[in-house]
């Protein structure tokens, strides 16, 4: 779930106030994600976030000048989870852990926040192909530093003399981030776990990309 975020000041200024405006400003923002990663980025509605949000839908102008603006956020709070969740499971793994130790938790971490951790993390990447010209350039610095950590990972993996001679590491480093990005697209919880698809997942780039 997004951070807590700093509201406008009330009208009357009480920090009873402040805080329900802080809280109305949350529920508008999860219920944006909610929208945004099953309509899509031109399909998602003012009027249907605040329905799913239990608000008027003018009252969304009072913490955001536009739609573009609110959505643009959800999409930024989405990348930062997915950066965080898989930087922190990187960071508990042990110093001695493999190159491809830690590509499999990075795989796991990624499929876990974006099929069941957060749908602000869905809707980035549900989105990031619709994103308008303009709001695309200012999500490119989160995409970038998200695949700067898959860089590493794969690098390291070539350093460390796990990576497979015959496959081209960038072209493996944007196939398997392409692989797990598509998982929300076809993944039906009803017919596989997620532990499921992490385990076969990993299996998978393991045979395919580590020296034999």
């Amino acid at each position: 779930m997004p951070r807590e975020r700093t509201a406008r000041p009330s009208a009357d200024g009480s920090p009873t106030s402040g805080r329900k405006s802080a809280r109305t400003r949350e529920r508008i923002l999860a219920a944006a994600a909610q929208v945004l990663s099953r309509k899509g980025w031109a399909g998602t509605r003012l009027v249907d976030i605040a329905e799913v949000a239990e608000v008027q839908a003018p009252a969304v102008y009072y913490y955001w000048p536009a739609r573009e603006d609110l959505l643009a956020e959800v999409v930024t709070v989405g990348q930062q989870a997915t950066l965080e969740h898989v930087v922190a499971s990187l960071a508990a793994l042990p110093d001695d852990a493999s190159a491809f130790d830690r590509i499999d938790r990075a795989i796991a971490a990624h499929l876990e926040v974006v099929l069941r951790r957060s749908e602000f993390s869905l809707a980035a990447i549900r989105n990031a192909a619709q994103l308008p010209a303009d709001i695309r350039e200012r999500q490119l610095v989160g995409q970038r530093a998200y695949a700067d950590v898959w860089r590493g990972l794969v690098e390291d993996a070539v350093a460390a003399g796990e990576l497979t001679a015959d496959v081209d590491a960038r072209a493996a480093r944007m196939l398997v981030l392409g692989a797990l990005n598509w998982a929300p697209e076809w993944w039906n919880p009803e017919r596989g776990s997620l532990e499921d698809v992490v385990a076969t997942t990993q299996h998978v780039v393991r045979r395919g990309l580590t020296r034999r």
